[in-house]
């Protein structure tokens, strides 16, 4: 299985590449939107400011690349500001439009005088089944670094929370897109077993997809 983690100078991806390569996958660090149109499945990761980040996309055309990949019905993951960046729209820094892929906003996070950034481990709730959480127990706690939410416009679309102040989406899930707050390739055998979920998703409509096509005529 090919992995496309895009790169676009939003934060170090290489523990992203070995998480994919602990399971088996063939994981790429890549600029190259035909890559990222191609894969079996494409990473977005992230950390940083939304702004600064939807410009690395746009110069590199990431954003046409992963928006023509959806629309295609392409796997794709978001981890940290990379699901945020899956939004409309992000309050961060006077505002940032987003890749439009989901419908909602980004803003602060409402952490009730609690410490922002939110940084350490935090339970998620799971609160509606997914094969995206097979084998995870709700209020397994997951690595969060992040000081913004996601606001989904479609509470379907809500497959885990988590608590800092406010209780706050961190997991998302409309087919073929995912999406996690937390950080899953630095939550130990949590993150992985994620991951190695994700991943057999990704072969599972691969699959679906031979099947249906049916044999080749000759």
């Amino acid at each position: 299985m090919n992995v496309a983690v895009c790169a676009y100078g939003a934060g170090n991806v290489r523990s992203v590449v070995v998480a994919f390569e602990r399971l088996g996958a063939s994981a790429q660090v890549t600029e190259d939107p035909s890559a990222v149109t191609t894969a079996d499945l494409a990473v977005l990761p992230g950390v940083g400011s939304a702004a600064s980040a939807m410009d690395g996309l746009r110069r590199r055309g990431l954003d046409k690349a992963l928006r023509e990949r959806v629309a295609d019905r392409g796997p794709t993951l978001g981890i940290c500001l990379g699901l945020q960046l899956l939004f409309e729209r992000s309050a961060e820094q006077g505002g940032a439009d987003g890749l439009g892929v989901l419908p909602g906003e980004v803003t602060a996070l409402d952490a009730g005088g609690l410490k922002v950034p939110h940084i350490g481990w935090e339970p998620v709730r799971w609160e509606r089944s997914s094969e995206l959480m097979e084998g995870l127990d709700t209020q397994t706690p997951f690595y969060f670094v992040h000081s913004f939410a996601v606001r989904p416009d479609n509470p379907a679309d809500v497959l885990g929370t988590a608590e800092w102040g406010e209780r706050f989406a961190c997991a998302v899930v409309r087919p073929p897109l995912y999406g996690v707050q937390f950080h899953p390739e630095k939550s130990g055998t949590a993150g992985l077993r994620l991951l190695a979920n994700f991943a057999r998703i990704v072969r599972a409509g691969d699959q679906v997809a031979l099947q249906s096509s049916g044999p080749a005529s000759g």
